[in-house]
């Protein structure tokens, strides 16, 4: 599920009936349940606008879904080689990465 940029997951209990659902792209946890998907999406709406609400209430800005950048760890020898992989396409580390998991994406969301 997907509301103003905020994505969520939701499992079902089935002992209680009832979805539960969470907002999975923010370090601030938002959740929300539903005994049917209409409820479900209903609650997932309110909890989303319910958290900008509070954030406008404090004076704080909202954490953002996503920045454009993350952290990624490897270790030296493979640091190595995708610079060298990088450099012989032409490209800054940065972009030879962007641009390789971007068709990793692409070709995925094609065959699914």
């Amino acid at each position: 599920m997907e509301y103003k940029g905020y994505f969520a997951k939701v499992e079902f209990d089935d002992d209680a009936d009832i979805f539960h659902g969470e907002v999975i792209n923010l370090r601030d946890v938002i959740t929300f349940e539903g005994e049917t998907v209409h409820d479900l999406r209903a609650a997932f709406h309110d909890s989303v606008e319910d958290y900008l609400e509070f954030c406008a209430e404090r004076g704080e800005e909202p954490e953002k879904p996503y920045s454009g950048k993350f952290l990624v760890r490897v270790e030296p020898e493979l640091h190595k080689l995708l610079v060298i992989k990088a450099r012989k396409k032409g490209k800054s580390l940065n972009a030879w990465i962007h641009d390789t998991l971007h068709e990793v994406v692409k070709a995925n969301t094609q065959n699914h």
